[in-house]
């Protein structure tokens, strides 16, 4: 069974087709500036070359449309025509408490996605674009909504109430949702494969740290708490995302600098996190763990306190359930960066962690990176938030 995968963007869309038997990906891509000028699509079939192409793409429809051309390509496709395509699976980033497990795509499934887009005005609308295109073209083919949030639907009620009036939640359901939750359900499931431990037995600390960072506490197959709140801001300092702060600090800034709210909100979305920490030098953590190397303050600060928070995340986890048997690191900087684990897991001492040196060096390869002895494994896992899709997609049509 072939699955397509597809991640939109406002302005660009990711794409892989998966085949579900050998859960290989055969052909991925990515759409970009769509509906700007200097739109462009790449687009690699396995074992193949990456082709580049600049074509104007005015709006999703047709970033689509060039997708399934690249696909069924009679040179570099990988499939001779759309039926080959058995079904599609799309990332939707909010699903609010309208769902708690993915779902087929229908129209009431539709009325309730965009019944969230206040949740998520920058992702959900674009991901139901993303599915309006997709019909169009493919009107007789399955799809499926796989969402951001679902896997966090099992927190407690202890764990996603915030110290607000009752009556904001009733009326508007502010509670903590959380997000990367592919990811997460995906790492955790993996780290007892791998281990050869009946997932429902672990208590699992899942770090899934790129530019956009969360925890989350998996115990016994189900998650029970998570960092991201009702927005992807709450939680963990990020590339450019200030993480937790005192909401006070709003207040105090809009006086001192004569800040709207909408500028407020963008200081902390895409000029705070390790790029305001370390004084402009860098969002990248490539950059800051070279500055960090060189001894370069503002890298050191970024790092530092980072990790810290990190490190103060999975202490706070580990104390909410009660243990933990695992602490898995994925994403780009959880799978690239063996200072930023060597940092964080420094703090654990009290939980009996040793990391191998030699074995945390490495990168983006499932592994065990504690020592036979840590009485805490602590684990290396790339995420593939696209095979987790494409799993549930096919499990909800076959």
């Amino acid at each position: 069974m072939n699955v397509l995968v597809i991640n939109c963007g406002s302005s660009s869309l990711k794409f892989q087709l998966i085949n579900s038997d050998s859960e290989k990906c055969i052909a991925k891509g990515l759409c970009e500036r769509i509906g700007i000028e200097g739109s462009q699509i790449s687009y690699t079939p396995a074992g193949g070359e990456k082709e580049t192409k600049v074509t104007p793409m005015p709006d999703h429809t047709e970033a689509i449309r060039l997708v399934l051309e690249a696909l069924t390509n009679p040179k570099t496709g990988v499939v001779k025509s759309l039926e080959e395509i058995d079904a599609v699976g799309h990332r939707i980033v909010h699903g609010g408490e309208k769902f708690a497990e993915s779902t087929i795509i229908d129209a009431d499934v539709l009325k309730a996605i965009e019944e969230c887009n206040d949740l998520a005005p920058l992702h959900n609308p674009a991901n139901l674009i993303g599915i309006h295109a997709c019909q169009k073209l493919m009107p007789n083919t399955p799809m499926v909504a796989v969402f951001d949030t679902s896997f966090h639907q099992t927190m407690p009620e202890e764990a996603y109430m915030y110290g607000l009036p009752y009556e904001y939640y009733k009326k508007y359901k502010i509670r903590r949702y959380g997000f990367h939750g592919t990811s997460h359900a995906y790492v955790s499931k993996r780290a007892a494969e791998i281990l050869g431990v009946p997932y429902e037995s672990l208590k699992i600390i899942v770090c899934h740290l790129g530019n956009g960072a969360s925890i989350s506490a998996v115990k016994n197959g189900k998650c029970v708490d998570t960092s991201m709140g009702l927005t992807p801001l709450e939680g963990l300092i990020m590339g450019t995302r200030s993480g937790d702060i005192d909401p006070a600090i709003l207040e105090f800034i809009a006086k001192k600098e004569q800040m709207d709210l909408p500028t407020l909100m963008n200081v902390l979305n895409k000029k705070s996190g390790v790029l305001g920490l370390s004084d402009g030098l860098s969002s990248d953590f490539r950059d800051i763990e070279a500055g960090y190397d060189k001894g370069d303050e503002n890298a050191i600060r970024a790092m530092n306190t980072y990790c810290y928070h990190v490190a103060k995340y999975v202490g706070s986890y580990a104390a909410a359930m009660n243990g933990v048997d695992v602490i898995a690191f994925t994403a780009g900087v959880g799978e690239n960066g063996p200072l930023v684990r060597r940092l964080v897991c420094e703090h654990f001492g009290f939980l009996g962690v040793k990391l191998d040196p030699e074995l945390n060096a490495k990168r983006g390869v499932d592994l065990v990176i504690s020592t036979p002895d840590s009485k805490v494994k602590v684990m290396m896992i790339p995420t593939n938030e696209e095979l987790a899709i494409a799993r549930e997609t096919v499990r909800l049509v076959k």
